[in-house]
């Protein structure tokens, strides 16, 4: 079992001068040499990667749980989206700084992609943050580096090329972290990244019309656009409809009052502000609805409000469990593991959803809730080649950049990681390694489903 790993907070060092906490950072690679972040060795005695994957399990709903394994096994890529709890058991071995921010946790290149400000503004950043916690910087970049290798094997970009855009990914990572350590941190939080500065960034005009055609993809993803294909009337009356085993209705008679009383707490964790607006909207319908790949098997429901003239709004209650990287850092310090997913999400995005809330259910599972979609896009990959990975790589390794600067001790960091690119090789030869590793625990969960250890189930259409 991994050993916690020790890190120092930001306010230790905040009210230090930058070029003094540059120099502490620089000072730590007498400690730490960034090569030495290269280094992936299983240890002899590494957890059974499938006992993690079944210890996970715990909690999760029973008839669910072959449908997690099922998108699992479509590819190495799809098992690393699964198995964040294996990597962060992984990462605990591996050396940092010592330096913590506060991380996503399940930092892979589709937990990035666009989103809707409050303003409806569409911002490129981070989307995901189930297992957001205290942890090293390094464990974020390392996830994200490793998921930009996996990805282009899957698309059969060769290996050499896969570890060019693991380091073009780090290197804009530690370009911008500099960038930001030298803002201040109302400008650090103010920052985004716009997908309009994306679009007028584009190099050619292929690529500027193809980003204005995702952009146009994300802006029907709203309710008004997802409610006709996922609601339907029925003796007067919205609901969702059966989608079995994706999206379903439940028969347990006392779900209504349990779903009542979850709102009424999730109420209770908005601003006074964000409660006006939210009791314009009454509840019409709800529904368990499967999702992603690491979150299948947890309870997750959607719920389907009308204001006073019928406009929809779909929210998304999604059950918070512990972190997976917990176990290898910090105590979570919130008594509800929603709100830790609420605060780590506000933490680290540049903008945030407005109805972003938690709240406790009657059985004592925590939940977080959130609009469902809401201009939420992710880039396609399918097909995707080396070019486009790079400029995406590099778009991924800025909006993580910002989002530690925002958190964390920018300058700390920025003094270890250099403006040469020691690291960012360091960091790509881990990712070649450690892809190697997550392929070999893909062939180990095909052979548990072969032999009958556990049970799959394989969609044809997701």
């Amino acid at each position: 079992m991994p050993g916690k790993a020790k890190g120092r907070s930001l306010t230790a060092a905040q009210f230090n001068l930058r070029s003094d906490r540059l120099i502490a950072g620089k000072a730590l690679r007498n400690v730490l040499p960034r090569t030495e972040q290269a280094s992936w060795q299983p240890a002899q005695d590494r957890r059974d990667p499938i006992a993690i994957l079944e210890d996970s399990n715990q909690g999760r709903v029973p008839e669910l749980i072959p449908i997690r394994y099922g998108r699992m096994l479509r590819s190495p890529f799809t098992f690393l989206r699964g198995s964040a709890a294996i990597m962060a058991y992984d990462l605990a071995t591996t050396p940092n700084t010592g330096i913590h921010v506060q991380a996503c946790g399940d930092c892979h290149l589709l937990n990035f992609g666009l989103f809707a400000t409050p303003e409806r503004n569409l911002v490129f950043d981070i989307n995901d943050f189930d297992e957001t916690h205290p942890a090293p910087w390094e464990w974020d970049l390392k996830r994200l580096a490793v998921s930009f290798v996996i990805a282009a094997r899957n698309n059969q970009v060769v290996d050499q090329e896969a570890e060019s855009i693991a380091v073009s990914c780090t290197r804009s990572y530690r370009e911008h972290l500099r960038n930001y350590s030298r803002m201040s941190p109302l400008e650090v939080w103010y920052a985004r990244l716009e997908m309009k500065e994306i679009i007028e960034m584009a190099p050619t005009e292929k690529i500027r019309k193809r980003r204005e055609e995702f952009a146009e993809r994300a802006q029907k993803r709203i309710a008004e656009h997802l409610f006709p294909k996922i609601v339907t009337l029925k003796e007067g009356k919205h609901q969702f409809v059966d989608q079995p085993p994706i999206l379903f209705h439940s028969n347990d008679p006392t779900l209504r009052n349990r779903v009542i009383n979850g709102l009424q707490a999730y109420r209770k964790s908005l601003p006074d502000e964000r409660r006006v607006l939210f009791d314009r909207y009454r509840l019409e319908d709800y529904a368990t609805k499967v999702v992603g790949i690491g979150s299948v098997g947890t309870h997750c429901s959607i719920a389907l409000f009308f204001s006073e003239e019928n406009h929809p709004l779909i929210l998304q209650v999604k059950e918070a469990r512990q972190s997976v990287l917990e176990p290898y850092t910090q105590t979570n310090c919130y008594e509800n593991q929603g709100q830790r997913v609420v605060v780590g999400q506000r933490l680290m995005q540049s903008s945030s959803d407005i109805f972003l809330g938690w709240a406790r259910s009657d059985l004592g599972r925590d939940f977080y809730v959130r609009q469902l979609r809401d201009m939420k896009f992710s880039l396609p990959i399918d097909g995707m080649q080396a070019e486009r990975f790079h400029r995406y790589a590099e778009f991924c390794g800025w909006a993580l950049a910002r989002a530690h600067a925002k958190a964390g001790d920018a300058a700390t960091i920025s003094g270890y990681l250099g403006k040469a690119d020691a690291f960012d090789e360091a960091i790509a030869k881990f990712a070649v390694a450690y892809a190697d590793q997550t392929e070999q625990d893909y062939t180990a969960l095909v052979q548990a489903v072969a032999s009958g250890r556990i049970e799959a189930i394989v969609e044809e259409d997701l």
